[in-house]
């Protein structure tokens, strides 16, 4: 689905045109759909990495922090993981730790190869202890959804899960409308659904191996003969 069809969905849907729906309007929907599933679906197509380095006798590390939403400026919103390779050239995962940890674990501010590693603020994370070499990290990290507008006329949601969109979308649009509460249960009903399928799909099927795993089977109840 593109934008152009995503738009013209929401407006037939609601029976109401472009002179109560604007463009602008319509895309606050859109944007709003877009984090609204981001927050509620674990999905992959958000995860990515950078690879930065350690600023010797500097525990701070700035994330990606760019504020677009193209393919090339994608703002970290989570941190999965922080991995850094030591001296040695090998590579090791630090431990999650919140920032108070950080803080009492090294109060005397010692240098060395990082262990842990804690959220600063929005763009930046700490670590301990604080680095003593330049050394080279590489960050996992879930981003800024990318959104769909006239320039980028089709996203990873929009192509692989257009209906779990278009009900978000019109969730948005009846409750600006003030539209009848049936319509709007209606839609959060076919948006739970559709959620509940995205999710399978992303955090069951896309992560199960079938060698290790097996397929995934449904129980059958067969009655007593």
């Amino acid at each position: 689905m593109t934008y152009a069809e995503l738009v013209q969905k929401i407006r037939d849907y609601t029976e109401v045109g472009s002179e109560v729906l604007t463009a602008t309007i319509v895309n606050g929907f859109i944007r709003d759909a877009e984090f609204k599933i981001f927050r509620e679906a674990d999905a992959d197509y958000a995860r990515e990495y950078a690879t930065s380095t350690f600023t010797a006798n500097n525990k701070y590390l700035a994330l990606p922090n760019a504020t677009g939403v193209s393919s090339s400026e994608r703002r970290a919103l989570i941190v999965r993981s922080v991995v850094a390779t030591n001296s040695s050239s090998v590579q090791v995962s630090l431990e999650p730790r919140d920032d108070t940890f950080i803080t009492e674990y090294n109060s005397t501010g010692s240098t060395g190869f990082p262990k842990y590693y804690a959220t600063f603020r929005e763009n930046a994370i700490e670590v301990a202890p604080t680095p003593s070499s330049n050394f080279v990290v590489e960050i996992d990290y879930i981003y800024t959804p990318d959104s769909l507008s006239t320039t980028n006329t089709t996203t990873y949601i929009s192509l692989n899960a257009p209906e779990l969109l278009l009900y978000a979308c019109l969730l948005e649009a009846f409750a600006y409308l003030k539209g009848p509460m049936d319509m709007y249960k209606l839609y959060q009903e076919k948006y739970n659904e559709a959620l509940q399928g995205f999710a399978l799909e992303q955090t069951g099927r896309r992560r199960r191996d079938e060698f290790q795993d097996g397929t995934l089977r449904l129980k059958l109840n067969s009655p007593s003969p």
